[in-house]
């Protein structure tokens, strides 16, 4: 695990993770599918919001679960916070959105989420 900075594009929203970026995913749900993130996860701990909490728009969709947080001035979704499947408090962090990655040099894991 490695601590990472990123955010989103007009550099609004700021955050520092400890993830592991060499397990990623990409997911086909209704939402994924479209915005095209490659997803890694990190217990809620591991996450600190450095700027940009009042430029944070809210979307939920489905089991609610997971709040889908967006910057209110470019738009872009850097990351999440909601529930993993065992109901550990995680956050979901768009792995293109972390400062100094090549996503194209990840090999993310596909996720069938159209099927949940």
């Amino acid at each position: 695990m490695s601590k990472h900075v990123g955010g989103c594009q007009c550099g609004r929203v700021r955050f520092e993770v400890e993830a592991d970026l060499a397990e990623t995913i990409t997911c086909n749900c209704s939402r994924c599918g479209k915005l095209g993130s490659v997803l890694a996860f990190a217990p809620i701990e591991q996450f600190t919001l450095l700027s940009g909490e009042d430029a944070l728009t809210e979307y939920r969709f489905n089991t609610g679960k997971i709040q889908h947080l967006f910057c209110a001035d470019c738009g872009i979704e850097s990351f999440a916070r909601g529930e993993a499947p065992n109901g550990a408090r995680m956050a979901a962090i768009n792995v293109r959105c972390v400062d100094g990655v090549d996503v194209f040099a990840l090999e993310p894991q596909q996720v069938d989420g159209k099927s949940f």
